[in-house]
């Protein structure tokens, strides 16, 4: 430092700036990098939390079959995985996006399409396509517009193909097992919803539920828990809506029955073009004539490998309006297996039915259970309490429950019944279906390699990307179509051998049932107006009276009355002493 004239001069002043910029400069650059190196941590986790995205909503998979998850269980790992995904995709690409503003070259980077390494523009494409489909699942969205969150949901293709493209083959394998046994499934569920099935009779009831019988197979195989997804054309080509089972697999070799509770537009849709059909003048009013014919596609039936509502001696059964179908369908299969002296621990039944008025009764009076399995009330300790809570007396003089009558006889269908391909089939042929399938993945792509790939020296990351997604698609085509051809044909000559041994035993279709209103002497049935279900008060009269057992509780209704049927169960259960049950929670849900 040196002073003239008052002035104070700074000798070397220029090496300390340029000292001080270029420590600004490593920072800058340091903080850059350190973005760029944690966007790139986000994006390779949320690759990994994609290999298990797919994997739960592949509802026909051998895998979720294998460890017995149904797929009503399982979405919920789905929408747990799809959220964590995006918000790390969604951070993943923030972080690159603030790199590259600060430098200043954030469009050029946004559109950069490079052959070796990154592509990032794909990035951007695939990384929209899967905000739209998260902003639209959120839960009001979805509640509030249903379509919507549907729709943009089939955006899942973009979203993987241009994935593939951004980061090429070898980084995509990561995920790209779980998205594989996605396609199968897809591919396989394809086959299936592609085949028409009549529906034999559809019946609107007076609660505002309709009642649709469908053929199926007779070597179709089903438990009482299970559901299936009704698309129906006349209605929407595009929406397939899940419904539960209200049959039981013994009920018919020919048929099953489902309970639609009339909601929305699709439903309404589906009551109105019922109740279009002429009325005649037998007792056939309200049925659909087999000549106004009326078809859907059916994927399913899914749910339990097991039917675990058979291994509880004694059950409580908790429903909230519909929901009172899937217990309908354990109810008749409890019965049948009682008169058939199949295997069946079910000793003490206690049903809970919340309604909201009294015009949904008939459902549950519909089961005739003395023509299902005479003298049953010898062997079963059956009691119904009903709640009706928005009515404080019944509507009737003597509060007689109006009398459910169904005529319907059901024949044994030659063609339009439902696919095996799916569901709970043959788990034989959908292993060799996944197997061949993968074989086949693993020898295309060593072909390409060989034959391509390594001749003609193709290095560019996006196209090998894609190059990928249609070796896995192209071996599920070939070689799984192979096995699912297989599997048809065996499914034909399976149902022409029973169609035989029925026409040689003179078989010639199902037996209808003579519904009636059952007696009262058979079983103990309240019904309560005006009040809702005190569970902690049925619980504890339960315990009293059962004693130190275990106890299967399944629950079928709103969230809410789910919650708090789990909420009492652990009560009890952390509570426990002396001679008390152990209260084990099962949920049947279908919000999807």
């Amino acid at each position: 430092m040196v002073k003239a004239g008052g002035f104070v001069f700074l000798v070397g002043g220029g090496a300390s700036s340029n000292k001080r910029g270029w420590k600004k400069r490593v920072w800058l650059l340091r903080n850059l990098l350190l973005l760029e190196l944690t966007g790139l941590r986000f994006g390779f986790i949320g690759l990994i939390c994609m290999a298990f995205l797919f994997l739960p909503v592949a509802r026909g998979s051998f895998l979720l079959r294998l460890i017995d998850i149904p797929f009503e269980h399982a979405t919920r790992y789905h929408v747990w995985l799809g959220h964590l995904t995006m918000m790390l995709f969604t951070l993943h690409g923030l972080f690159y996006v603030i790199a590259w503003a600060i430098q200043g070259r954030l469009i050029e980077e946004l559109t950069a399409w490079k052959k070796i390494g990154i592509a990032n523009l794909p990035g951007v494409i695939s990384l929209v396509a899967g905000l739209f489909m998260w902003v639209t699942s959120l839960p009001p969205v979805r509640r509030l517009n249903f379509e919507l969150f549907f729709y943009t949901h089939q955006l899942y293709v973009v979203f993987v193909v241009f994935l593939a493209m951004h980061v090429g083959d070898f980084i995509f394998s990561i995920a790209a097992a779980g998205i594989f046994l996605f396609m199968l499934d897809r591919f396989l569920r394809f086959f299936q919803s592609r085949k028409t099935v009549d529906i034999i009779s559809a019946k609107c009831l007076p609660s505002g539920t309709v009642e649709l019988i469908i053929s199926k197979p007779e070597g179709l195989q089903y438990n009482a828990l299970g559901w299936v997804f009704i698309q129906i054309r006349e209605l929407s080509w595009l929406q397939w809506h899940p419904f539960s089972v209200s049959s039981s697999p013994l009920d018919g070799k020919h048929h099953l029955a489902v309970l639609i509770k009339v909601l929305g537009d699709w439903t309404e849709k589906l009551r109105g073009r019922i109740s279009s059909v002429p009325e005649e003048k037998d007792e056939s009013q309200g049925l659909l004539q087999p000549n106004l014919s009326l078809k859907a596609s059916i994927e399913g039936p899914y749910g339990h490998e097991s039917p675990y509502h058979l291994t509880y001696e004694n059950l409580i059964l908790v429903a909230g309006g519909i929901g009172i179908s899937p217990f309908l369908a354990i109810l008749s299969d409890i019965l049948h297996r009682l008169r058939e002296s199949k295997p069946c621990m079910p000793r003490n039944i206690l049903i809970v039915w919340a309604v909201k008025n009294s015009d949904e009764l008939p459902l549950l009076h519909s089961l005739d259970m003395n023509s299902l399995c005479p003298y049953f009330y010898n062997i079963l300790n059956l009691e119904i309490q009903t709640y009706v809570t928005r009515e404080s007396e019944p509507p009737l003089e003597e509060g007689n429950i109006p009398k459910y009558v169904s005529s319907s006889v059901f024949p044994a269908p030659t063609q339009g019944g439902m696919s095996s391909l799916v569901g709970t089939g043959n788990i034989l042929w959908a292993g060799s279906y996944m197997v061949l399938s993968t074989i086949g993945l693993v020898v295309l792509y060593a072909l390409l390699i060989i034959f391509y790939i390594n001749p003609y020296n193709v290095t560019t990351w996006w196209y090998k990307g894609i190059l990928f997604i249609v070796c896995m698609a192209a071996s599920i085509v070939i070689f799984g179509g192979f096995v699912i051809g297989l599997w048809h044909l065996w499914d034909l000559k399976t149902a022409k051998n029973m169609d035989d041994e029925n026409r040689i035993s003179g078989l010639k279709h199902d037996e209808p049932n003579a519904v009636k209103n059952p007696s009262q002497d058979d079983f103990v049935n309240i019904i309560t107006y005006g009040q809702r279900p005190n569970f902690k008060e049925i619980f504890g009269s339960m315990a009293e009276r059962w004693g130190n057992v275990d106890i299967g509780v399944m629950v079928c209704g709103p969230t809410a009355l789910q919650t708090s049927i789990a909420k009492e169960c652990r009560s009890k259960n952390f509570g426990r002493i002396g001679n008390e049950p152990i209260f084990h929670f099962n949920s049947h849900s279908f919000d999807l």
